[in-house]
């Protein structure tokens, strides 16, 4: 409307004209706002689609959902007998008899009754119903070593979490698979992923290795779109950076995007290790790659990694530097 920022438009009951004396009366309970979580996530995604989608169609494949009635039949179990139409039937051959009974009933007493006849009997007749639908898997990777601090870890679940919501709003079928990795991986439940930290060494190509596994158990490419996410600090045993760059060539072979996010605070920054240079060497289309250094940098570095407008082969970006 009219109104300017900063504007005052109304305040709240029992609201003074600033601070003052800590006040002795009981509060009002009022609405911040009207929006739900889902809400604020459709606004959030709205003008956000997931990569590949304009440049591949999306896999399909049929999915059950009970039953549907498709007509009747002569034949069939009592429980789908249509009683209705079954006496229905038996009317319309009373009156195209003449009300006749059937040459079979011979006792004068029943020369008035006119009896079902299995001619009369109609059976609802089901079939499954499915419908097409699209399937996906998006595939959470997380270093969780020790050099993954509170911070880091922070921030990589932050930047996890707009990614589970994103999915959500994207395929009505949409499977997670959440990989927690140190020196070894595992895979483990979202409580666990969001919530459970471990300590030890790093090889990022354990995190790959099972991400793979999984893809080739349940996951076939043909049959889903597989999207695959790893973020960490960058640090890694350096005898598995060939493995780990091996690993993600191979996942870059069966996602529809791999992406990469390296998790680097200016206050834990370390140097001398960057998986991210290193993995600027695959030159795959659907391999993409952001830099998070501070928690304003989550968004910005979700939508470049998200962004329906990123052409192929586009250039990695840092989020420090992306437009929110």
């Amino acid at each position: 409307g009219d109104v300017e920022e900063g504007q005052v438009i109304g305040r709240r009951p029992g609201e003074g004209n600033g601070p003052g004396e800590a006040g002795d009366q009981p509060g009002v309970d009022y609405y911040e706002t009207d929006i739900t979580l889902d809400e604020l996530i459709d606004i959030m995604f709205e003008d956000l689609e997931l990569p590949d989608l304009e440049r591949k169609a999306l896999r399909q494949m049929p999915v059950a959902r009970g039953t549907k009635r498709r007509g009747y039949r002569r034949k069939g179990i009592r429980v789908h007998l249509d009683k209705r139409r079954t006496v229905v039937n038996r009317l319309r051959r009373k009156i195209a008899t003449g009300g006749k009974p059937a040459k079979s009933v011979a006792d004068p007493a029943d020369k008035d009754r006119f009896p079902f006849d299995k001619d009369d009997l109609r059976y609802r007749r089901r079939m499954p119903d499915e419908e097409m639908e699209s399937n996906a898997v998006v595939i959470c990777i997380m270093d969780t070593s020790g050099s993954m601090d509170t911070m880091k870890k922070y921030l990589a679940r932050s930047f996890f979490f707009l990614l589970y919501q994103f999915a959500r709003t994207r395929y009505r079928n949409v499977e997670l698979v959440f990989i927690a990795h140190h020196s070894e991986a595992r895979e483990v439940t979202e409580e666990e992923f969001f919530h459970k930290g471990e300590s030890g060494g790093t090889r990022i190509s354990s995190g790959y290795n099972k991400a793979l596994e999984a893809i080739r158990e349940r996951y076939h490419p043909e049959l889903w779109n597989v999207y695959a996410f790893h973020c960490s600090d960058g640090d890694n045993f350096s005898h598995d950076d060939e493995a780990a760059l091996a690993a993600a060539h191979e996942l870059c072979a069966v996602c529809n995007l791999f992406g990469y996010g390296e998790i680097k605070p200016p206050d834990s920054y370390f140097g001398g290790s960057s998986m991210q240079e290193k993995f600027d060497k695959i030159e795959a289309a659907n391999f993409q790659t952001v830099m998070i250094k501070e928690k304003k940098d989550v968004w910005p570095g979700f939508r470049s990694l998200l962004d329906r407008e990123r052409k192929p082969g586009a250039a990695p970006a840092d989020a420090g530097t992306a437009e929110a």
